[in-house]
């Protein structure tokens, strides 16, 4: 694989960064606790036994249950969801364990406002809808790791919990969709006691996983904690010759000297030989039947095995560092470097055409592509929150700057007349490839950079919350091409902000209202010409209700919003250039209600129900026949619903059973309106047991059957054209044995 950065270099750069950096900021904050509280005695101090998560769920923490109390996503302070004016889910690694989720995407399958496969059974990199907008980014401990063009994507065991902060974001972390952001919270060391896990996984389609994650204290110290979480999975995929497989592993390791001072390093490894495989599919033959061969089959293979290559590399390595001077300051410092490598070929379907041999149009034409993609992203971000009152009105100032600079290496090429064409009803596979060349059609490199200061006020006065929080932006973007030739410099500013307002009644409802905006850069490629693309903006007006009924672990939500988004860009297919393109529409304007309730209704009982409504319409394009029409790939309605029972009493006592539904409504496959994809419901079921039940020296293993797509439904996830339909996954089962010591 091509890489733009060898693992020696990056390995010495990050570790230099990392050190400096943390020992820069450990001084800074020496600095100002001795300011604040005086010289330092000069004998030493003998440490009490630290327990940091003695102090209750942080809002970058373990979940207890299903439902979360505080989250870090909607503030970047520990605040509670119940407080916040704007729509926040966290999905904890129980409910992502009892419904062995495989990917990122697939954990908020039962999320509102979410259409998490809309690529059906090929998810590559995690691309998700949020209330109608794609694709939001993705974030690591608080900063991005995965935007709307990389290829990264971290497997969900590495993770304590995913959380999804809905509408504009961009006042606390910059560049962002409107749609909203997904935060994904790795698994951190504990120093509460030694944790060990393992889990060995098999299923159909050859499936099998083995994972482990230990946690415990370094031994002989009091101040030292680490953790190691690691992963390996092989599979057979939905289409034929294609496979999964990879490994990730995930050390972490944190230092707290005092229980006001905490240092963790986080770093990971994932290395994937096949990350997968997206079959594009025509209309005709998936939402509709041809006369000459009816539905394509769900298994059929456009590609070839002589030709397929989908191969991945992805590391990151970083550090938080957190100081609390007094019970008002605390300082908080984040930097990270993440790099993800990818080569990738493949042959895509054209057009269908008369096969001689069967005298139907059974022949398809096929187009070869590839190349290798590489990014690399330095992220830092520096806190300083302050909490003080002033009389009734207690204030949690956050101030903060942070900084992301991107590179990419991209090279990319097409074959479209060299490429055998295959047979619907008799396909041969096996060809020789080893004298097709591509084309170049790409040669480019990207340089993006991102400077923000942010300034945020919560501010508590009895039962009133409010939200106040500013952003000034600067970004820097540079796009060489050497095929075609093009250069591109520009640079972009904006200033966001966000205000809300949230009020808790006596019986424990709380209405709110809020109004947040959003700034994008665009870093995709005009189609031709040396002329930016400009920077997408949009606003939002969010009211709903939150409940969390007293003495309950039980959250109720229901959201309307109203979000305009400006200069869109969509991808299209081109008949002028023969391939997909970039082109920015206008004005998208989508309005929808979000309903939800999320929680552990008694001891055994666990609930998740969700219901969305969306409303999107073009209302400003260069293309007439778009004009006032749904974009492609939105469902009008969507709604789950999923629960677990444990049984802890007579015959059945240890065993836990857990099933679920979720139905996404018709959506349209393309943006003039012309093709619907119908709509599916899926269901998908759990069985759990608890070995110890029967014998105590089995205590702490389970065995757990899972399975999706129970009824096996053949359907269509999406169509963002007539020639880029995808089917949905078909039927999965797994069994796990898992064990925790």
């Amino acid at each position: 694989m091509r890489s733009h950065i060898c693992s020696g270099t990056f390995l010495r750069l990050t570790l230099s960064i990392l050190l400096t950096g943390a020992a820069s900021t450990i001084a800074l904050s020496a600095a100002l606790a001795q300011s604040v509280s005086g010289p330092a005695p000069v004998a030493a101090v003998a440490l009490d036994t630290l327990s940091v998560e003695g102090r209750g769920e942080r809002g970058d923490g373990p979940v207890r249950g299903y439902v979360a109390r505080q989250t870090f996503s909607g503030t970047k302070t520990s605040a509670k969801i119940a407080e916040t004016p704007q729509s926040i889910t966290v999905i904890g690694r129980q409910q992502m364990d009892d419904q062995q989720v495989r990917s990122v995407a697939e954990s908020l399958s039962y999320t509102p406002g979410v259409i998490a496969d809309y690529r059906g059974a090929s998810n590559v990199r995690d691309e998700v809808f949020v209330r109608g907008f794609s694709y939001v980014p993705r974030y690591l401990d608080g900063m991005l790791f995965g935007g709307d063009v990389d290829y990264s994507k971290v497997y969900p065991y590495l993770l304590e919990r995913v959380e999804l902060l809905s509408g504009p974001g961009s006042v606390l972390y910059g560049q962002v969709n409107p749609g909203g952001l997904i935060n994904m919270v790795s698994k951190k060391p504990l120093f509460s006691g030694p944790l060990r896990e393992i889990w060995l996984t098999v299923g159909n389609r050859a499936f099998l996983q083995g994972s482990f994650d230990i946690s415990d204290r370094v031994s002989g110290t009091d101040s030292l904690a680490f953790r190691l979480v690691g992963t390996g999975l092989t599979t057979h995929l939905q289409e034929d010759f294609t496979r999964q497989q990879g490994i990730a592993v995930a050390p972490s390791l944190s230092w707290a000297p005092s229980p006001d001072t905490t240092l963790t390093i986080l770093s990971g490894y994932q290395w994937e030989p096949n990350f997968g495989f997206r079959n594009f599919l025509d209309a005709d033959g998936t939402i509709r039947p041809t006369k000459d061969y009816g539905y394509v089959r769900r298994d059929f293979f456009v590609s070839d095995p002589n030709f397929e290559k989908a191969e991945r590399t992805q590391a990151w390595i970083g550090y938080e560092f957190e100081h609390r001077i007094g019970d008002a300051l605390t300082l908080r410092q984040k930097l990270r470097y993440a790099w993800v490598d990818y080569e990738q070929r493949t042959l895509t379907w054209g057009r269908t055409s008369l096969d001689s041999a069967t005298g139907a149009k059974t022949l398809i034409s096929r187009s070869a592509s590839g190349g290798t993609d590489a990014w690399g992203t330095l992220t830092n971000d520096n806190q300083v929150e302050l909490k003080l009152a002033t009389g009734p009105v207690e204030h949690t100032i956050l101030a903060g700057l942070d900084y992301r600079d991107r590179t990419r290496d991209y090279h990319w090429g097409f074959n479209r007349k060299n490429v055998p064409s295959i047979s619907l009803a008799r396909p041969i596979y096996g060809y020789d490839f080893s004298r097709l060349v591509l084309d170049p059609d790409s040669n480019l490199n990207t340089s993006a950079s991102q400077v923000g200061v942010y300034l945020q006020d919560q501010v508590t006065i009895g039962d009133l919350h409010l939200l106040a929080g500013l952003r000034e932006d600067w970004a820097k973007t540079a796009m060489t091409d050497a095929v075609p030739r093009t250069a591109m410099r520009y640079d972009d500013s904006a200033l966001t902000y966000r205000l809300g307002a949230l009020y808790t009644l006596p019986n424990g409802v709380a209405p709110y209202v809020s109004y947040a905006t959003s700034f994008e850069p665009v870093l995709d490629q005009p189609p031709m010409g040396n002329t930016p693309f400009k920077p997408t903006t949009a606003d939002q007006f969010e009211g709903g209700i939150k409940y969390t009924p007293e003495g309950t672990h039980l959250l109720l939500t229901a959201a309307y919003y109203d979000i305009v988004q400006n200069n869109r860009v969509v991808s299209a297919y081109s008949d002028t250039f023969g391939k997909f393109i970039f082109k920015q529409i206008g004005v998208v304007h989508n309005q929808g209600v979000d309903l939800s309730a999320q929680g552990d209704i008694t001891a055994n009982l666990s609930l998740i129900a969700s219901y969305s409504y969306i409303d999107s319409i073009i209302e400003r394009t260069g293309d007439p026949t778009e004009f006032r029409k749904t974009p492609p790939r939105i469902p009008g309605t969507m709604a789950s619903l999923w629960a677990a029972y444990t049984f802890d009493t007579g015959l059945l006592r240890g065993l836990q059973l857990g099933a679920g539904i979720r139905y996404l409504g018709t959506s349209w496959g393309n943006s003039a309106n012309t093709v619907k994809v119908p709509s599916y419901a899926l269901v998908d079921a759990m069985l759990s047991y608890d070995l110890g039940v029967l014998d105590r020296r089995f205590d702490g293993a389970a065995l757990q059957l899972n399975a999706k797509n129970i009824g096996n439904v053949t359907y269509v996830a999406s169509c963002q054209g007539a020639g880029a339909c995808f089917y949905g996954d078909g039927f999965t089962v797994t069994g796990a044995l898992k064990y925790r010591w």
